[in-house]
């Protein structure tokens, strides 16, 4: 059978120290904490044919947050002094934990700019009456990104279920009604270029008067589609100097993510939001704990981070 890509030398990414040749593989400290992500869940309303951590209606191995628990965090933030600036809500779809406008009350009123990540389906509908209130109390320091993978109905929906591109369009329309700050997620699933992409979202964007600049990348962020099977170089230390890139380019040098695997007694710190189950990305209970430099041992760290360029969070 020719498969249209290489596959993954199963070589790669097995020593956190080196790679498959011997070179040192490349880390990344933490920095600063900029963004502190939580999980709230991986149950979602709908299943994605490529989600990053395969959210469905049936996937419960993360756990719904608390608010006492992500509070917690929150709390640690503070005692350690750290001057994060951004708490990210992400699942799964955030609007089915039960929690969640309390949640996102917390992180807001302690003066944190908060991004939700939502398919703006009926989970969030369900909240409207909470998020009218958020939004009259904290204004432009809640910003909901909305996922939608592509400008034209066909692509997404054949993503995320028929009919998914009409009810996540108007439950945009919605917040955009409602005057709550928005940006948009796509993912590069066609051939396209990112001129191309930028010009078709903001054609759609035009015709349903969204406030969003489809030309800011922190209005749209367009994430590298990414395949865990498919071949893609290891980083080695001297890749930085042969990239024209650094660490601190890198996710994890200025984010963490909280998850509470199903059945555990207490959330822990993972070292980004795209490696939710594998446990060499577990950096302990803490955020001080989770103070510690992050081997790229995974192909989504070359794939996403370093070659894609690519981050969750909201640009500064």
């Amino acid at each position: 059978m020719n498969l249209p890509f290489k596959l993954l030398d199963p070589a790669k990414f097995r020593d956190p120290a080196v790679t498959a040749t011997g070179a040192p593989r490349a880390a990344v400290p933490l920095e600063r904490l900029d963004t502190l992500w939580f999980n709230t869940g991986s149950l979602c309303n709908i299943e994605c044919g490529h989600c990053y951590i395969e959210s469905s209606p049936t996937n419960g191995r993360l756990a719904y947050l608390t608010t006492a628990e992500v509070e917690r965090y929150l709390d640690e933030i503070a005692a350690l002094g750290w001057q994060t600036r951004e708490i990210g809500f992400t699942g799964g779809e955030p609007f089915l934990n039960r929690d969640i406008a309390e949640m996102l009350w917390s992180a807001l009123a302690r003066g944190f700019g908060v991004l939700v990540l939502t398919n703006a389906m009926k989970p969030m509908a369900l909240k409207r009456r909470a998020l009218l209130a958020l939004n009259a109390e904290f204004g432009r320091k809640l910003t909901l990104r909305v996922s939608l993978d592509h400008y034209t109905a066909a692509v997404h929906d054949a993503e995320r279920g028929r009919g998914s591109f009409a009810k996540t369009s108007e439950g945009t329309d919605w917040l955009a009604k409602n005057d709550f700050r928005i940006a948009l997620a796509g993912r590069h699933f066609t051939s396209e270029d990112e001129g191309g992409l930028r010009a078709g979202f903001a054609r759609l964007i035009g015709e349903r008067g969204w406030p969003v600049d489809a030309y800011d990348p922190g209005q749209l962020v367009i994430f590298p589609e990414m395949d865990g099977s498919s071949d893609v170089p290891e980083i080695t230390t001297a890749c930085w100097g042969l990239l024209g890139k650094s660490p601190s380019d890198v996710m994890c040098a200025t984010s963490r993510m909280v998850v509470k695997r199903a059945g555990a007694a207490h959330p822990v710190v993972l070292s980004c939001t795209l490696l939710p189950y594998d446990p060499q990305f577990e950096l302990g209970r803490t955020l001080e704990e989770a103070n510690r430099t992050v081997a790229l041992n995974h192909p989504h760290c070359a794939k996403f981070c370093v070659l894609g360029g690519a981050s969750c969070s909201a640009k500064p």
